[in-house]
């Protein structure tokens, strides 16, 4: 299963825990809101080395070896029998542990998965390094707005999903703090966007991290990063753990420095099987997004920024409060309340479509047919000078407030004599947004850099009003969901339930009337599936399950083809769109064996997905920027993935392959700024045609050795294969070429309490890109040689070599 130590996941509470390498067994840990799942890894084989006499900064209580691989959904210790075996769930298991994810000595969580979850793979579409998309299965976790979401996204059994977009800001979650992360497949339970599946990350606390560690790394490009964390269990019953981490990067390309602040705390208490916790955090972080950059550039200096500025300011600060209370031997009572304040800032430099009418001396929108109003109401006079190529810079100020509470029932009395758990559980959300948005005029240097000149732009007319934008938004889920996994016989498990899920979504303008609405949506997910044990060792698995995605508050706000707004950015009208209905099916095998060189696990899984009503951002021809969102009908993602892992004390090994088959199913018309564009700038979507953005073959490898008790080294190796380019949905143009990264680390441990590391990324110093889109070569001259462009490509560039180097002390 590639997984090591034990794991715990909620699928009702979103609870995750692992152990990490140093510790043979795992405590009871807090739950949160959503159905669990424990995964307990057998134990490594018997060292060849002594181990330290004394563990620091452990994971958990040492303790005898752990049973066999388990896996329980529930979200109890499962010295408590009341366990379900990992062999009686109908889904594939994806789980990265503590110990996996100090391996990748990053700072993202995004890079543990990729390195260890086939499937998943990331791409820096904003150009940043903390705000990477993740795909998995062909759906998206993303940080940018307007990026149709299709994972749902936990941490400690909260979902994360930002309030007005669904977007998720990576860069807000201490990796420090990160017990285990969890993807997990094939389960409506998680409610609301988990098209593709779930994200479950759960965070450390005192019961299961005890000890000290400071943590400080440095290297290219500026990097600068320091981590610090502490767990102590009090008299038995109090636990306390506290994160902190602060990091500065220069970043490789012009104008790409952030720097991240971030704090995650915990407090519990727990007696006689009772456990109650409170934790929160908070992060203050400020971000470069320089996103892609035309080829042309590219091909003049690697590090190279196409408009400038491009940042973004996220701020958090949430608590959550959770319990469980063992009511009676058969009965678990769980719930928790949790409070959520974001506020996000944008300033986002970009041509524009604002330029001097046929009378020179004011100023019109889009080819001199609509002229362009100031805040006043007043056409705009033409004050820029002679030759001043003019653009614009858009603003947008984010604030949510949200709340929730959940609660969950877990029994496990016998039926009919026969082994069965039974779950059912309700959630309700509240969140509250306020969405703020503004365009300033300016003019723009050699350098892509625009210079804003105080003119802000009113409201300019149909139909492509770009004027200020101020909108309220509250969104109400409601969820109640049942789950029950009934053991038919010793080997055969059968599980099924539903989530029924509403919602309720308020659009209210605070300028006008254009964006008001009222949009309801409900609907009812069912899952079913089963497993069979076919050997004492190997066991198939295969279930079936729905999970929908109602529209968000931007979506619904941007759905208007006759008046498109600035994707991302501005919303200008409501017309209702149908919530995305996904229906899933998969089946697989995996097993576990014990060898003499350590424990060797495998699994091979197939999957077919069918997305009904698919929401797209579709751009507008001839209107840089501007866009809308709108139902496309049926897409279809269907796949292969395959792993094997060997885990011992001196050997860690893990390969995958993941080959992923992502198509529309109807014919459509979209906007875009291919080349093979029709005169309207449409292109013709046929059913069949690939989905962009979505490599078809994904082949990863890690391995660390321990050369000697105190000394390992270690490397990984990751190939994505070719893509199309996003807005080439036809598949006419060329894809985006393939390519292949090599890593290397290792790491010295001086002391008990001192280990020193480094890392080598990218060692061959490969340039390639993870995401190619296109662009409009008229919007803005290439001034690197005083023509236009030719090339119709932007790309997002990866990274090149880097050298880190660290040390991590431990009391």
């Amino acid at each position: 299963m590639g997984v090591r130590g034990l794991v715990i996941i909620s699928v009702s509470t979103g609870m995750v825990v692992a152990t990490s390498a140093m510790a043979a067994q795992d405590e009871e840990t807090n739950i949160q809101n959503l159905p669990p799942v424990e995964v307990a890894a057998p134990p490594p084989a018997a060292a060849r080395r002594v181990a330290p006499a004394r563990p620091v900064a452990r994971v958990g209580a040492p303790g005898s070896a752990a049973p066999r691989t388990r896996l329980y959904v529930y979200p109890t210790s499962p010295g408590t029998g009341r366990g379900l075996d990992v062999d009686k769930v109908p889904s594939a298991i994806n789980a990265v542990d503590a110990s996996q994810i100090k391996r990748t000595n990053s700072p993202n969580i995004a890079d543990a998965l990729q390195q260890y979850v086939p499937g998943v793979s990331i791409n820096e579409v904003t150009g940043n390094p903390f705000q990477p998309d993740i795909q998995f299965r062909g759906y998206v976790a993303s940080p940018l707005a307007g990026t149709p979401q299709g994972l749902a996204v936990y941490q400690n059994g909260v979902r994360i999903n930002e309030a007005f977009s669904d977007i998720v800001n990576w860069d807000l979650i201490p990796t420090a703090a990160i017990r285990s992360a969890v993807v997990v497949t094939n389960n409506p339970a998680y409610g609301l966007n988990a098209l593709g599946g779930a994200i479950d990350l759960q965070m450390k606390n005192g019961f299961n991290y005890q000890g000290a560690e400071i943590d400080i790394m440095g290297g290219s490009f500026g990097r600068i990063q320091g981590s610090a964390q502490w767990g102590k269990q009090v008299d038995g019953n109090w636990s306390v753990y506290g994160a902190l981490e602060g990091i500065h990067d220069n970043g490789f390309r012009n104008f790409s420095s952030s720097d991240v602040r971030r704090f995650y705390g915990d407090v519990g208490y727990r007696f006689e099987g009772n456990e109650f916790h409170l934790n929160g955090g908070v992060a203050n972080n400020s971000l470069a997004g320089p996103s892609t950059v035309p080829a042309e550039l590219l091909q003049q200096y690697w590090g190279a920024t196409y408009t400038t500025p491009q940042t973004i300011s996220n701020k958090v600060a949430y608590l959550n409060l959770t319990g469980k209370v063992e009511a009676t031997p058969t009965w678990t009572f769980e719930g928790t309340a949790r409070l959520r304040r974001f506020k996000q800032s944008t300033v986002d430099g970009n041509p524009t479509d604002t330029l001097p009418c046929d009378d020179p001396s004011l100023l019109c929108f889009d080819d001199d047919d609509v002229p362009a109003f100031g805040l006043n109401g007043v056409q705009l006079a033409n004050t820029f000078g002679p030759g001043a190529i003019l653009s614009q810079i858009d603003r947008t100020s984010t604030r949510s407030t949200s709340f929730g509470v959940s609660g969950q029932a877990t029994n496990t009395d016998q039926v009919f004599g026969h082994d069965n758990r039974f779950v059912i559980g309700a959630s309700y959300d509240l969140s509250n947004t306020q969405f703020n948005g503004s365009t300033e005029l300016g003019t723009i240097g050699t350098n892509y850099v625009v210079t804003g000149s105080g003119i802000f732009l009113g409201q300019s007319g149909e139909p492509t009003s770009i004027g200020p934008v101020s909108l309220r938004t509250v969104n109400q889920y409601q969820g109640l969901y049942a789950l029950d996994t009934f053991n038919v016989t010793d080997r055969f498990a059968v599980s099924g339930g539903g989530r029924f899920n509403a919602a309720h979504i308020s659009l209210m303008d605070q300028l006008g009337t254009a964006l008001n609405g009222e949009h309801d949506f409900y609907r009812f997910n069912p899952i079913i599936g089963g497993t069979f044990k076919i050997t004492p060792e190997i066991t198939a698995y295969a279930g079936y399950s729905e999970a929908n995605r109602v529209p968000t508050p931007l979506e619904l706000g941007c759905a208007d083809p006759a008046r498109p707004c600035i994707i991302g950015q501005f919303l200008v009208a409501d017309p209702p769109l149908k919530q995305v209905v996904s229906k899933t099916v998969e089946a697989g095998f995996r097993g576990t064996k014990e060898l003499m060189i350590g424990s060797l696990g495998w699994k091979i899984g197939a999957f077919r997905a069918t997305n009904y009503d698919d929401i797209v951002a579709t751009p507008i021809p001839g209107l840089t920027g501007f866009g809308f969102f709108q139902n496309v009908g049926r897409t279809r993602r269907q796949g292969l993935e395959a792993e094997v892992s060997l885990k011992s004390n001196v050997l860690q090994f893990q390969a995958s392959y993941a080959f992923l088959d992502a198509r529309f199913l109807d014919a459509l018309t979209l906007g875009s700024d291919s080349p093979f564009a029709d005169a309207d700038g449409n292109i013709q979507v046929l059913p069949g045609n690939q989905i962009p953005r979505l490599p078809r073959h994904l082949i990863k490898a890690s391995v660390e050795y321990a050369v000697t008790d105190v000394w390992k080294v270690g490397g990984d190796a990751l190939f994505v294969s070719s893509q199309y380019f996003v807005g080439d949905e036809s598949n006419q143009f060329p894809q985006l070429p393939s390519y292949a990264v090599f890593n290397l680390h290792t790491s010295y441990r001086v002391t008990k309490n001192v280990q020193l590391y480094g890392r080598v990324n990218n060692i061959f110093d490969h340039r390639y890109s993870t995401l190619g889109t296109f662009f409009d070569r008229d919007a803005l001259p290439n001034f690197t040689n005083g023509a236009e462009f030719v090339d119709p490509r932007s790309l997002s560039p990866a990274r090149p070599r880097a050298f880190y180097a660290g040390m991590r002390v431990t009391f």
